[in-house]
């Protein structure tokens, strides 16, 4: 990759792409980065206050299912790359809606690869396409040994995790039939500052502050694999330079815990952190009936992307949960705000 690179980033104020653009943009002064987000739901340009007047950082504001709208920004700025992580992703929406979950993963997928195809056709060198997707395409693991690698059949059980399964067959099509240079990845859980709190993680922290009820889904046996968002941020940046084209890279924490295991752990740092007596907070847990179709058990196999690209977790869990809480526990006024809904205003107050 040369050092002027243009790079479009979707999704770009979600929390795992709030990440990857704070990274590009500090990393790389040379690189002009483009955050493309439609500002849905999870969208929150709050995310990016930090270096949203950065010289070498442009927001767009648009849907990646609009075919014009993408064919015109590719035409002003002549991208040079692509790093795709614009997606539905809450497994529970996805069974309430799903076709919301067809639109935004397949057919805007499908959207920016075409769009892609056809202004790189007549040279694809120096060109990348970075497709992000997650560990859940490939189902639900019962053999406690089993963990998931790049070439594990694919499995989806629910409407999200079909959705990206349909977009990831996708780009390699687009790989495979017209030579179109891409990447894919796909990763585990991630935890760390900026998490939209309708998940695990940031609702226990934000329930266990406010002494609301802590739900856990079934009997909390459920278990994932967790990696802190930072250094999936660091496995997208190496993976974009470094990767080989038409490849697929599992990025993964090698750490495995049950849901209730988790939410037990959270329950004792909370107690430690707001000075209150152990056990306090887990006297919040209320068992709820499980998720329609709830995946047992996810555990990624990152062995390749450590032996070809070099890229390991940098933090331990425990470390990296504790981090996570003092950032929630510092940024208050970012908790509310999602929560009262105010962060929806912040693009209109700076960007109209």
């Amino acid at each position: 990759m040369d050092t002027k690179k243009k790079i479009l980033i979707t999704g770009g104020a979600g929390f795992i792409g709030s990440h990857v653009v704070r990274r590009f943009v500090s990393s790389y002064p040379n690189y002009q980065i483009f955050n493309l987000d439609k500002l849905t739901y999870a969208g929150n340009l709050e995310n990016l206050r930090d270096i949203e007047n950065a010289p070498n950082y442009t927001f767009l504001k648009g849907d990646i299912c609009d075919a014009e709208y993408i064919q015109e920004i590719f035409s002003t700025y002549q991208f040079d790359g692509v790093i795709h992580l614009a997606a539905e992703s809450h497994v529970d929406r996805s069974i309430t809606n799903p076709m919301a979950f067809v639109e935004t993963n397949v057919i805007g997928t499908v959207t920016l690869l075409n769009v892609a195809k056809n202004f790189w056709k007549d040279d694809f060198s120096n060109k990348r396409f970075y497709h992000v997707s997650t560990d859940e395409v490939y189902g639900s693991l019962h053999d406690e040994n089993e963990m998931f690698l790049e070439t594990t059949s694919y499995d989806p059980k629910s409407p999200y995790s079909a959705s990206k399964a349909a977009s990831d067959h996708f780009v390699r099509a687009y790989h495979n039939t017209y030579g179109l240079p891409i990447v894919l990845s796909n990763c585990s859980n991630n935890y760390g500052s900026y998490h939209f709190p309708e998940k695990l993680i940031p609702l226990t922290i934000n329930n266990i502050k406010n002494n609301k009820p802590i739900p856990v889904y079934g009997k909390g046996e459920n278990v994932r694999d967790w990696l802190f968002v930072e250094d999936h941020a660091r496995a997208i940046d190496v993976i974009f330079h470094s990767g080989t084209d038409g490849e697929t890279y599992n990025i993964g924490g090698f750490n495995e815990w049950k849901n209730i295991d988790l939410v037990h752990l959270l329950c004792d740092i909370m107690d430690d952190k707001l000075g209150r007596k152990k056990g306090e907070s887990r006297k919040l847990i209320t068992f709820v009936k499980d998720r329609a179709g709830h995946d047992l058990r996810y555990a990624i196999d990152a062995t390749k992307i450590k032996t070809e690209l070099g890229w390991e977790p940098s933090l331990q869990f425990e470390e990296g949960l504790e981090k996570t809480v003092d950032w929630y526990l510092a940024n208050e006024k970012w908790l509310n705000d999602i929560t009262s809904g105010d962060y929806q205003n912040y693009y209109k107050e700076h960007y109209q």
